[in-house]
């Protein structure tokens, strides 16, 4: 039995998707934590056992992890809690669940920067890597999948994008860094789940297949959308004034910064990419793909 959680989001929703192609065959049954059943896709229904309610939720683990060997575990942010409170907070009922349903093997969405000069100083990320550390300290075998930022976010840019032909963002235009699809985690996530020969605990980076600045990301959007698309680094403070007007929690807000800053430092510079911390989808790939119908939705 495995469980998933957040199963329609971003990276839960294709990892669904796949175990749903695969478990079987493996002889795995699949069981999903989810808030609202009918956001679940059509190819879910009858097929998995669905737990209602929030995964940070006492009562909701208590039911979900009865029976289950592995469990995928993802936080939401919460922008309405600073960032310790909304990812170690949310984190602790499950720990205590993993522990009491003797649950052997977890899968987790965490960040690049463990060992690196700016891992405490590096707001969301690291409170992510505390969550790890909770987990970790759980007895489960544990494998934190270790992520830089996502071709995804980039989707909230559409409008501008499509509209003005400009993206944002904080760090240097020159800076190149790993980014990855979260079709690529997913995948990586449910070979982890299917095949649990695994021991112990460790990071798994997901690196995706190349090193990508703010520039290259506005020549590759121009090339794959037919249409100028140009980069505008903004100051952090002026994100912060900002986020802060749309009512997020200050602290949580101070935590978006200081995860900016630390990648504008090089926090994801500090893994090598290799054939096993690569992942397959490009950049461009995932534009012609995803971005370009959202843009010109």
């Amino acid at each position: 039995m495995i469980v998933i959680t957040a199963p329609t989001g971003n990276i839960g929703r294709p990892l669904l998707s796949r175990l749903l192609e695969s478990a079987p065959a493996a002889g795995e049954e699949l069981r999903v934590i989810v808030r609202d059943p009918a956001r679940l896709p059509d190819a879910a229904r009858g097929r998995v056992e669905v737990v209602t309610g929030s995964h940070g939720d006492a009562e909701v683990l208590d039911r979900a992890f009865a029976g289950a060997d592995a469990v995928f575990w993802l936080v939401p942010p919460d922008a309405s809690l600073a960032p310790y409170d909304g990812f170690s907070g949310f984190t602790h009922p499950a720990v205590k669940a993993l522990a009491a349903h003797g649950v052997g093997h977890v899968v987790g969405v965490s960040a690049l920067g463990r060992g690196t000069p700016l891992a405490d100083r590096a707001g969301l990320v690291t409170a992510s890597l505390a969550v790890d550390d909770l987990i970790a300290g759980s007895g489960v075998a544990y494998r934190a999948l270790a992520n830089p930022s996502f071709f995804e976010n980039l989707l909230e840019e559409s409008d501008s994008i499509r509209d003005q032909g400009v993206f944002t963002d904080v760090v240097d235009a020159d800076r190149k860094a790993p980014l990855v699809a979260t079709a690529d985690i997913a995948a990586v996530a449910a070979g982890l789940l299917l095949d649990r020969s695994w021991t112990g605990i460790g990071d798994v980076p997901v690196l995706g297949p190349e090193d990508l600045s703010p520039n290259d990301l506005a020549r590759i959007m121009t090339a794959q959308l037919g249409r100028p698309v140009r980069y505008e680094r903004r100051p952090l403070d002026e994100l912060f004034t900002t986020l802060v007007g749309y009512g997020l929690n200050e602290a949580f807000v101070q935590g978006i910064v200081d995860m900016k800053r630390a990648k504008d430092e090089g926090l994801d510079a500090g893994v090598a990419r290799t054939p096993d911390t690569a992942s397959p989808t490009g950049f461009a790939q995932w534009c012609a793909r995803t971005l370009k119908p959202a843009v010109l939705a």
